[in-house]
């Protein structure tokens, strides 16, 4: 599925084999609106497909995180004021669980995340007007990181982000990235 993506701002140094991307991200980049800090960034790294309708897609992000803000995993996207992204960010001296929601304006949740934040695997489902994102250390015990409105589309931008906001070299794998037709589970169906 990663051979459909096609590049927002594509990073100097990255390589695609066999399902597996492989980036280095530039210096400087980010994804933000306005709130609080009062910029707009638009610069950091999407390989992304499109997503006809309403859709799950799953994705396996490897990356060590060192610096403040450094971030990887995924991202959908309508255009550069509709959007998610969500993965691990290092805030606070520790790489946490985290998502901005930008309708317009961003925001961001972070929270602790009690597996190895090196190697887990992000999952976003987004059904008529929901967005339900979910995270995993396996592949098959999912848990619930956020549920919010999104607008509805006729087609999204599905697939792996990466930022480093203070500097550049985050070396980062995306792998088993996989986008089908919605998933009904219930919401606490932790599979």
């Amino acid at each position: 599925m990663l051979e459909q993506c096609t590049w927002l701002n594509e990073p100097g140094d990255w390589h695609l084999e066999t399902g597996i991307l492989t980036v280095t991200t530039d210096r400087e980049t980010d994804f933000w609106r306005e709130t609080h800090y009062g910029f707009t960034r638009d610069s950091g790294h999407f390989f992304g497909c499109v997503a006809e309708g309403d859709f799950t897609a799953e994705l396996r992000v490897r990356a060590r995180y060192e610096e403040l803000y450094d971030q990887a995993g995924i991202m959908v996207r309508i255009d550069e004021a509709h959007w998610v992204k969500a993965g691990v960010e290092m805030s606070d001296g520790m790489a946490l669980l985290s998502s901005v929601l930008t309708l317009g304006k961003s925001d961001w949740a972070v929270g602790r995340y009690a597996d190895d934040p090196a190697d887990f695997r992000m999952r976003a489902t987004v059904t008529e007007g929901v967005l339900k994102l979910q995270v995993s250390a396996d592949g098959l015990t999912w848990h619930l990181s956020r549920l919010s409105p999104f607008p509805k589309a006729d087609s999204y931008h599905v697939g792996p982000m990466c930022c480093t906001p203070k500097r550049s070299g985050l070396k980062i794998s995306f792998s088993e990235f996989r986008i089908g037709p919605p998933l009904s589970k219930a919401l606490h169906d932790l599979s």
